[in-house]
């Protein structure tokens, strides 16, 4: 992010993902024998410094001592370079150094509980390292190489799930217009066992709303109807709208997309800018699939029950996104709520009648001589007028008139 703040003269990301970021390099970056080799207890501290240029010496104090120093390396391409082609040439140097460490590391890692630790540290420095040297070829243009990165490292490293590596990989894929190989790769990843995010759902949606959106006009289709392939679009588009109903005003451009954060919360609008960010052109490419979504993605709200708490195909969503998302996202950004579902005005009126009558109910029966003058003073306020026109009419028709409507 150091090349948006030298860009801009900004902080791109707040003091509370920030900090997340710091925790992150803490715990997966570092580890108890750190202090046993003087670079790795250089760069420790380093992650723990608050200032970007004491973070910079120290990085290369531990170049200093130890070539090989893969994290110094690391935090370099994050807080010097300037550029993507820059970054990705210290994490080309990042790489051969955390290699070499991460093969150390391994005929070592059952030697006893410190050698374990620093193989899991060396795994995450190497598994990070390759992900963001994938990033940059995808930045760069380079897309099947990316993809061809992300695919060895979801090989070699399957446990490592908490990365969302297949995340980046779908969005790359897209990029390829590889639709077959991202229905694969949804096959695998969007099961009903394992964890959603906006990617796996909006994509699945994709996909299905690719194949009807061409063709599809909502006044066609109410008039003969939703044809299956157009209904399995649908639902995919409602199932997507319930996991993160944020994401349409970003895709439909009723909101303005910024910069996502760092982390984000799931289902929440930090992680709907994110998906925007990287998605939008690849709904746009797809020729009526914004239109599908345009046409439908309300519906989900009239098919959830009320209250709007609680779900339909997935957990009830969570109250305590917005709090979380006000401090992802910065200041001047709106932040999107769950919608919430209006009553109808025929519900509002009879709960009104209801708690009145039952009102009067009780004070007549505790306060009844009370009551009778009051309803006695106020239904004579309410017939005055009418008396008032009555004993005018009385005045200008003659008694002949009213003694005929009598006998009638």
């Amino acid at each position: 992010m150091s090349w948006y703040t030298w860009v801009t003269g900004k902080e791109p990301l707040t003091y509370y993902d920030m900090n997340l970021s710091a925790q992150d390099h803490q715990t997966f970056f570092t580890c108890d024998t750190d202090q046993l080799r003087p670079a790795d207890a250089a760069i420790q501290k380093a992650w723990r410094e608050r200032n970007t240029q004491s973070r910079i010496k120290a990085a290369y104090q531990a170049i200093e001592i130890n070539q090989e120093c893969a994290a110094a390396y690391v935090l370099l391409a994050e807080e010097e370079a300037t550029t993507i082609t820059e970054a990705e040439r210290l994490l080309k140097q990042a790489l051969k150094a955390g290699d070499a460490s991460y093969r150390r590391s391994q005929l070592i890692q059952h030697h006893g509980a410190q050698q374990d630790t620093q193989y899991r540290r060396d795994t995450n420095v190497l598994v990070y390292i390759k992900r963001r040297l994938a990033m940059c070829a995808r930045k760069l243009g380079r897309i099947r190489e990316a993809v061809k990165i992300m695919r060895d490292l979801m090989k070699e490293f399957p446990l490592l799930g908490m990365l969302n590596i297949h995340e980046n990989l779908l969005e790359a894929l897209l990029e390829l217009q590889a639709y077959a190989d991202v229905q694969a790769v949804l096959a695998k990843y969007d099961d009903i066992s394992l964890p959603k995010s906006a990617t796996i759902c909006y994509t699945a949606a994709l996909l299905k709303a690719r194949a009807v959106s061409d063709k599809f006009s909502p006044e066609t289709a109410s008039r003969r109807g939703l044809s299956t392939a157009e209904m399995n679009a649908v639902e995919a588009i409602h199932r997507a709208v319930e996991f993160n109903p944020h994401v349409p005003k970003y895709l439909l451009e009723m909101k303005s997309v910024i910069l996502p954060p760092e982390h984000v919360l799931k289902r929440g609008d930090s992680e709907a800018v994110a998906y925007a960010f990287f998605h939008l052109q690849h709904w746009k490419r797809v020729e009526g699939a914004l239109n599908l979504l345009h046409c439908t993605w309300e519906g989900t709200f009239r098919m959830i029950p009320y209250p709007l708490e609680k779900g339909h195909l997935f957990y009830p969503y969570p109250g305590c996104t917005e709090t979380a998302d006000r401090e992802l996202l910065p200041s001047f950004h709106e932040v999107s709520v769950y919608p919430k579902k209006e009553l109808p005005f025929f519900i509002l009126f009879t709960a009104g009648l209801c708690s009145f009558t039952a009102m009067l109910a009780l004070l007549t029966h505790q306060f009844p001589e009370l009551m009778g003058v009051f309803a006695k003073g106020f239904f004579s306020t309410l017939f005055a007028p009418l008396n008032f026109a009555m004993e005018k009419i009385e005045n200008f028709m003659p008694s002949s008139f009213w003694h005929q409507l009598t006998r009638i």
